[in-house]
């Protein structure tokens, strides 16, 4: 099978407001006002933790249908631990990102403990989303755009 390519854009309403355009939605993120924000939206570590909902909820519904049990539905709760000094710049001692993320599922359906646990083991390794936070994604940050630059003033006379 082909490889699917998925999009977004975004721009800066001001310093914490980012609006992200993907497909035909538009996805707001901000940060509480506790960090500067206007909290119009929830903050981009927020949405890696929503994003990991989504794409378990995803998952667990294609696998359960695979391995043939009814999956109702599901609760998922997530919490994680970060540092922010080093996204405020006072520390570079621990990394910027998730220390980790506690994840709980609680499955409604008739399947037996085996077979769910079969099935989240089958969950994680294929959820796309926890992939990406468990092994390292090459990223290529390019620069863009018109830029002012300071000429090369000549010696004076």
């Amino acid at each position: 099978m082909e490889d699917l390519k998925f999009r977004v854009q975004a721009h800066s309403e001001n310093s914490t407001k980012t609006v992200v355009k993907a497909r035909g939605f538009e996805i707001i993120l901000d940060e509480p006002e506790s960090l500067g924000g206007t909290n119009q939206g929830a903050n981009p570590v927020e949405y890696i933790l929503a994003a990991f909902c989504g794409c378990i909820n995803v998952m667990g519904h294609v696998i359960a249908k695979e391995m043939d049990f009814e999956l109702r539905s599901m609760k998922i709760k997530m919490c994680g631990n970060l540092n922010p000094e080093r996204l405020f710049g006072t520390s570079f001692k621990e990394r910027a990102g998730y220390k980790g993320i506690d994840v709980s599922i609680e499955p409604d359906c008739d399947a037996s403990v085996e077979v769910l646990e079969q099935w989240l083991q089958k969950i994680e390794d294929r959820c796309p989303v926890s992939d990406n936070l468990r092994e390292v994604t090459p990223i290529s940050l390019l620069l863009k755009g018109k830029f002012h630059s300071i000429e090369k003033i000549g010696e004076l006379a």
